[in-house]
């Protein structure tokens, strides 16, 4: 394609030439039978959600440089395009590619760019591209102008298991897409069916099921994510119940303290311990060493906590999940040891 270029009132004393080429990254596979007049114009199809690319091929046939700038206008909405240019002189026998972007929002067909009103529905849109050469003075004077359709398709699955002479009628494509956007959620729902049966992943409406299903009573205190962790859990809870182990399981999962497994009792964010003795039995304990005067307390046990600074720990959820987890007949003591800041 090739054009002459007016310079003030008159022509330049030397042909000069500027070849250019549009050629689209994806263009319709099917035949497209609509409204806008095809002619020799270049198709390009959008998938909403995608990005789609136009490249723009300008030579400079001339033997001097020349300052361009590209413009892409159509009746389509502005913000679907942007063009990138890299710089604005073409060198005497040397190409630029300008590459123009477009994008259509993954939303379209439930946004208000589609209207409901099937008069008014649009597919197809046409776009030009103006090309400007820069004179002095910063005047700009229209050199070419070259058209392409755009059309917008939903991206389809269903079409590659069909014959390639099916998949070149769009009127077919269109009509698989109606059946697609109908079944596709239920096959996707079946391939990721693990995430709805994990707590962690499932949807918040689905918990209460979830809870139910390994016999869990739900706390309504406790936030959404520490329901989620404690239901996924709640069979090795189980295992240990009515035992230190698993109280401290227990109490881990909630707070998220560690359990230290390699530091002694004394020492752990979570001590649970027991005060055993013999008590004060003549010639055979050691007061003060493996005796205590009069004994402990039977089945008692004392739960020190020590979160870090700065943590707050709900000190009645704590008591409950304690009264819940120990033997009926043990009491306790609860100390919460704050970390010094």
């Amino acid at each position: 394609m090739k054009l002459t270029i007016l310079q003030g009132n008159g022509i330049m004393s030397s042909v000069q030439s500027l070849e250019l080429q549009l050629t689209p990254m994806l263009q319709p596979e099917t035949i497209v039978r609509s409204k806008v007049p095809p002619g020799d114009r270049t198709n390009l199809l959008l998938h909403p959600g995608e990005t789609s690319e136009m490249v723009l091929q300008l030579k400079n046939k001339t033997d001097r440089p020349l300052l361009l700038e590209i413009e892409v206008k159509g009746n389509f909405p502005g913000r679907w395009c942007r063009c990138h240019q890299e710089g604005q002189q073409v060198l005497p026998q040397q190409e630029m590619l300008v590459g123009i972007y477009f994008e259509v929002p993954a939303d379209f067909f439930e946004s208000q760019d589609f209207p409901t009103n099937k008069s008014d529905r649009n597919l197809e849109y046409q776009s030009k591209v103006y090309i400007y050469h820069l004179e002095e003075g910063n005047t700009r004077r229209l050199i070419k102008t070259t058209e392409f359709n755009i059309y917008i398709r939903c991206r389809s699955l269903y079409l590659n298991y069909l014959p390639s002479i099916y998949r070149e009628v769009d009127f077919v494509s269109r009509l698989l897409n109606i059946f697609e956007q109908a079944f596709e959620p239920s096959v996707r729902t079946l391939e990721t069916l693990w995430a709805y049966l994990d707590p962690l992943t499932a949807p918040k409406s689905l918990l209460p099921f979830l809870a139910y299903w390994v016999g869990w009573e739900l706390i309504p205190e406790l936030d959404l994510p520490r329901q989620r962790y404690l239901i996924r859990h709640a069979i090795q809870i189980y295992c240990w119940r009515g035992t230190k182990r698993g109280l401290r399981l227990y109490l881990h999962f909630y707070t998220g303290l560690p359990l230290d497994e390699k530091k002694t009792e004394t020492e752990k964010s979570i001590c649970i311990e027991e005060p055993f003795g013999s008590g004060f039995v003549l010639d055979r304990a050691r007061l003060g060493e493996d005796a205590v005067l009069g004994g402990g307390r039977a089945y008692h046990f004392t739960v020190r906590l020590r979160p870090p600074a700065g943590q707050q720990l709900e000190i009645g959820l704590i008591r409950k999940i304690i009264e819940q987890e120990k033997p009926t007949w043990c009491t306790y003591d609860l100390y919460i040891e704050e970390a010094s800041a």
